[in-house]
């Protein structure tokens, strides 16, 4: 197993006898990683392939819903139901506990979304996600489509059905994390990958009791490649997809160790026995391994 480690305190984060575990291969490019605990599984998306699968430990892979929507990012709320992007609706929607789903939201201001692409769920309910237009760019990852409006970062009250712009100066959002007190929200900008040089850096945003975001500034530029979806744990270290890996990141925005994976990584979630176990979505083979270190949320 090859970790990099740059500052010492990512010695401790790591276990020497934890390998890297595949857990499967063969996907077309994998998403949207998100454990059940309640389960015991892994939910996860192989997106060009638009299904939603599920992974059990000793009973292997098995496809959980086909079509997904070419659904991406996911993530579950306070009461365990399943919140997802999806990409061919350009919607946000809810999987109940009875299966049934909730179309939640796929317009704002009359005007229809691009592609959201990533999801978090506060602990006051309200659902945060971004809307680049990667999804609607080709057809690989959804089907060609007609933007309508430009690339933000949403907030939306399932319970008063609002949805307001949170920030509205990305060119590409991707992954957000929440700090573990919340105060914080950590966003990927992937940037315009039409361009030549697209903006590609983590910003970090405070965040007030209102759920008014400030700030926005560079909080940590992943190398090589960039930032996709990121996790936190339980002190506050992010840890974020990069060519090489995982990187694990200090609340200071400090590198302070590689996972190295040999595949570029998109996506990740802690899981498992204590939320220790991580778990990697690295191309087109999902891995896992143990550490030190306990994810922060639920459940």
């Amino acid at each position: 197993m090859a970790f990099e480690i740059s500052d010492p305190r990512f010695a401790h984060y790591v276990l020497d006898n934890a390998s890297l575990e595949v857990l499967a291969d063969g996907f077309a490019w994998l998403e949207g990683l998100v454990w059940m605990g309640d389960a015991g599984c892994l939910l996860f998306q192989d997106l060009p392939r638009d299904r939603t699968l599920r992974w059990i430990e000793d009973v292997g892979v098995s496809v959980y819903r086909q079509p997904s929507g070419f659904a991406n990012g996911q993530c579950r709320d306070r009461e365990g139901r399943l919140i997802t992007c999806s990409h061919r609706e350009r919607c946000l929607f809810r999987t109940e506990l009875d299966g049934h789903v909730t179309r939640l939201v796929d317009s704002y201001d009359g005007k229809r979304l691009n592609s959201p692409n990533d999801v978090v769920v506060k602990s006051d309910g309200t659902i945060w996600f971004t809307d680049p237009l990667y999804g609607i760019q080709n057809d690989y990852e959804g089907g060609r489509q007609h933007s309508e409006q430009p690339p933000a970062l949403y907030r939306f009250d399932p319970v008063s059905g609002d949805l307001s712009v949170a920030v509205d100066d990305f060119d590409g959002p991707n992954g957000l994390a929440f700090s573990p007190d919340e105060r914080r929200l950590y966003v990927s900008e992937t940037g315009d990958q039409t361009t030549e040089e697209p903006r590609q850096y983590i910003r970090v945003f405070d965040v007030d009791e209102r759920g008014t975001l400030r700030g926005g500034d560079m909080f940590h530029k992943i190398e090589p490649g960039y930032a996709d979806g990121m996790k936190v744990d339980e002190d506050g270290n992010l840890w974020s997809s990069a060519a090489d890996g995982v990187h694990c990141l200090s609340p200071e925005g400090r590198l302070l160790g590689k996972i190295l994976i040999p595949h570029r990584v998109s996506n990740l979630a802690f899981g498992g026995r204590a939320r220790s176990r991580l778990f990697i979505a690295g191309s087109r083979t999902l891995y896992a391994i143990y550490l030190n270190r306990r994810g922060a949320g639920w459940p």
